[in-house]
C-alpha cells in the first residue's frame, strides 16, 4: 500500500485552508470562478459525509478592492477596516454558493485570545464539533476588525493548523498558488517526514500584495500539526480537482507525515495555543531526564531563568544553547522558582515539542 492510501485512507475530518491569492483576482476582488470550483470539491467531500471546515483568507483582500487600495494596507485601522467590508462580501459569496449544493455554512471567527483560555478553548471546540455533527460547514478567520498583536495569529497558515489541533482533524490542506514545498532545484518536495533544518531552509516568503507568510508560514504550521499527531498536504489549489486528487492518494503536492505519538488535547493546548510567558534554561542532565526518561523537571537542573511569570503560566524549556525543546505549566512564580526545591515543572503538564 503506498504511503498516501495509508495515511489519507481513514480520512473523515478534514480543515481546508484557502489562500487569498486563489480566492481573488488581480484587482483584489473576490474571483467567483476560482471560489466556485473550490466550493464544488468540498461539497463532493460534502456528499460522501467528509466533516470539513474551511479556513478562508480573502476578507483583506477583497476589502481593499472596495477601498481602493492596491497594496496592503500596514497600518492596523486600515487593515481592519478592509477586513470588516471584505468579511462579509466574503461569507455572502460562500452562502450563496454552498447553497446551490444545498448545504448550510456557519461564519466562525476567531481571536488568539479566543483559544489560549482554555474555557473558551474548549467551547470553541464544542461549538465547532456540534455544526460538523449537523452537515454544517463552518468558515473561519481571525477576527481582524478586532485583533492586535497580542491577541493575532499572525497568518491564516498558523490558523489553519491551530483549528486542525483544536478540532483535532484528521488532515490539513494548505491550498495556495503554489505546488508545494520546492527543493534546490525547484521541484516538489513529495514528502516530508520531519521538519528540518535543512527543510526550513527551503521555506520562502511571499512577494503578494495581499498576502503574509509564504511558505515560512506554511512551515511553521506543518511543526504544529504534525506534532499534533495530524498530516498536513500543501498543495496548488489552481490545479483541477486538487482535493479530490488528494484524498486518492494521488502525487500531488506535499504532504508532511504527522508524528506518531498523538497528543492528547490538554497537552496539545498547553503546547501550541499559548505564548511562553518566560524561558526557563535547562542542563544536559535535565534535558536527558525530561526528554529520554519522561521525568519532570527538577529545580537543581535550572541554570537560569528568564522573563516574569506567575505560578500556572505556560513557559519555554530550552537547553544550554538557548534551543526550545518543551513547554509547560510552572508549579510557582520565576522569582519562586529560583530557589525552589523539588518538582517545578511536572510532566503531566509537559509537552515535549
Amino acid at each position: 500500500m503506498k504511503l498516501r492510501d495509508e495515511i489519507l485512507g481513514k480520512v473523515n475530518r478534514i480543515v481546508i485552508k484557502l489562500g487569498t491569492g486563489l480566492l481573488t483576482d488581480a484587482q483584489n476582488h473576490l474571483s467567483l470562478e476560482h471560489i466556485e470550483g473550490l466550493v464544488a470539491q468540498v461539497a463532493a467531500l460534502h456528499k460522501q459525509k467528509k466533516q470539513i471546515i474551511i479556513v478562508s483568507s480573502g476578507a483583506i483582500g477583497a476589502g481593499m478592492a472596495e477601498l481602493g487600495l492596491k497594496q496592503r494596507p500596514k497600518k492596523l485601522d486600515e487593515l481592519q477596516a478592509a477586513a470588516a467590508i471584505g468579511q462579509s462580501k466574503l461569507m455572502a459569496v460562500y452562502d450563496k454558493l454552498f447553497s446551490g449544493f444545498g448545504i448550510t455554512v456557519a461564519q466562525v471567527l476567531l481571536t488568539h485570545d479566543d483559544l489560549k483560555n482554555r474555557t473558551r478553548h474548549l467551547n470553541a471546540h464544542n461549538t465547532l464539533a456540534t455544526l460538523l455533527t449537523h452537515g454544517v460547514v463552518p468558515v473561519i478567520n481571525e477576527n481582524d476588525t478586532v485583533s492586535v498583536d497580542e491577541i493575532k495569529f499572525g497568518d491564516n497558515d498558523r490558523l489553519g493548523a491551530l483549528t486542525a489541533t483544536l478540532i483535532d482533524a484528521d488532515l490539513l490542506i494548505i491550498l495556495s498558488h503554489v505546488d508545494g514545498l520546492l527543493d534546490k532545484e525547484k521541484r516538489v518536495v513529495l514528502v516530508v517526514a520531519s521538519v528540518t533544518r535543512e527543510i526550513e531552509s527551503l521555506a520562502g516568503g511571499t512577494d503578494r500584495a495581499t498576502s503574509v507568510g509564504g511558505m515560512k508560514s506554511k512551515i511553521d504550521a506543518a511543526k504544529i500539526v504534525t506534532r499534533a499527531g495530524t498530516p498536513l498536504i500543501i498543495a496548488n489549489g489552481e490545479r483541477a480537482n486538487v482535493v479530490r486528487d488528494i484524498l486518492t492518494g494521488e502525487d500531488v503536492g506535499t504532504i508532511f507525515l504527522p508524528h506518531t505519538d498523538k497528543l492528547a488535547s490538554r497537552k496539545r493546548w498547553i503546547a501550541f495555543f499559548q505564548r511562553p510567558s518566560g524561558t526557563v534554561v535547562v542542563d544536559n542532565g535535565a534535558r536527558q531526564a525530561v526528554c529520554d526518561n519522561g521525568k519532570s523537571l527538577l529545580a537543581k537542573g535550572i541554570v537560569s531563568i528568564d522573563g516574569k511569570f506567575d505560578e500556572g503560566d505556560v513557559v519555554s524549556i530550552c537547553d544550554n544553547k538557548q534551543v526550545e525543546f518543551a513547554r509547560g505549566l510552572a508549579k510557582v512564580s520565576g522569582i519562586e522558582m529560583k530557589s525552589a526545591t523539588g518538582v517545578v515543572i511536572h510532566r503531566d503538564d509537559m509537552v515535549i515539542l
